[in-house]
């Protein structure tokens, strides 16, 4: 039965043991839900809970496994302490994902971390950018081939919970958009690599997620009728999801951090319920996979 949020006591963020239930929430499309599990700040790095510390011209604030700090705004202290913060909260991260799910520790690609300090609600996007609508994501210049997309989130505003409503499992979606799917144009895929609009060459399984996620994006109906569950996500909470499954939407929040990986589908503990296994099975056929 399909759990959309599971939710596991502790403050901890090491030592967390595996445990197979939660292993097989996660890689179902569920989301593990950490209420106690805060990422501290010190009194200095609450003060960095501002709007103004993101320039305008960056969708969020990003610190890259490698390299200097993106998008931020700030005096040269600031900026260092929350290049600190970034780093610090990284490491949690990563350790709670190498305690909870051990099998992924050898596989793990580091990807940036990102501080968010914009209010959800007031940001204005088209429908495409817009994750206020359900949606999986999807990469449209980064294609990535079935690699799962982890995500540890946590909010680190001190009052306000972040509004979440999680949608119905991912095959459910599928069922419903697979008839109107376009077919996969390999020669349109090598004109958009020839022409630097993807970063390498788009396989039929990234056509796929981008149509779905357009698709779900732009049905209002969907959206307005789809089954889905509202989740307030506490301050000084946590929570875990592959987002390439868990269909997902922001309603409200500001002041969150969030820490991504890529991890190659044939190495999660099911690669049968990965989007690769399922958009393969439903095909017929054996979808070209993520890297080894």
């Amino acid at each position: 039965m399909h759990q959309p949020i599971v939710e596991v006591p502790g403050a901890h963020w090491s030592g967390r043991p595996t445990e197979s239930k939660l292993t097989q929430a996660l890689e179902s499309g569920g989301v593990l839900y950490f209420p106690s599990m805060a990422f501290t700040m010190s009194p200095a790095e609450q003060g960095l809970l501002r709007p103004d510390m993101r320039d305008p011209k960056a969708r969020n604030i990003s610190q890259p496994p490698k390299g200097p700090l993106k998008g931020a705004l700030g005096s040269p202290e600031e900026l260092a302490l929350l290049d600190a913060m970034m780093r610090r909260y990284r490491q949690q991260a990563v350790q709670l994902v190498q305690d909870m799910f051990p099998r992924y520790s050898a596989y793990l690609r580091m990807e940036p971390t990102s501080f968010r300090p914009t209010e959800v609600a007031s940001r204005k996007q088209s429908w495409r950018a817009d994750d206020k609508r359900m949606h999986v994501d999807a990469f449209p210049s980064r294609p990535n081939r079935g690699e799962r997309i982890l995500r540890v989130f946590s909010n680190v505003n001190p009052q306000d919970p972040r509004m979440w409503r999680v949608g119905e499992p991912f095959e459910d979606m599928v069922q419903k958009f697979w008839p109107q799917l376009p077919p996969y144009r390999a020669w349109k895929a090598r004109l958009l690599r020839s022409m630097r609009v993807t970063k390498s060459l788009r396989s039929e399984y990234d056509h796929m997620m981008l149509q779905l996620h357009d698709k779900m994006k732009r049905d209002t109906a969907y959206q307005k009728n789809a089954p889905q569950t509202v989740m307030a996500f506490a301050p000084g909470s946590t929570w875990v999801c592959f987002s390439d499954q868990t269909l997902h939407a922001v309603d409200r929040g500001q002041f969150m951090m969030e820490q991504t990986f890529f991890i190659p589908p044939q190495h999660q503990y099911d690669p049968a319920q990965s989007p690769l296994g399922i958009l393969s099975r439903l095909a017929g056929r054996t979808l070209e996979g993520a890297r080894q």
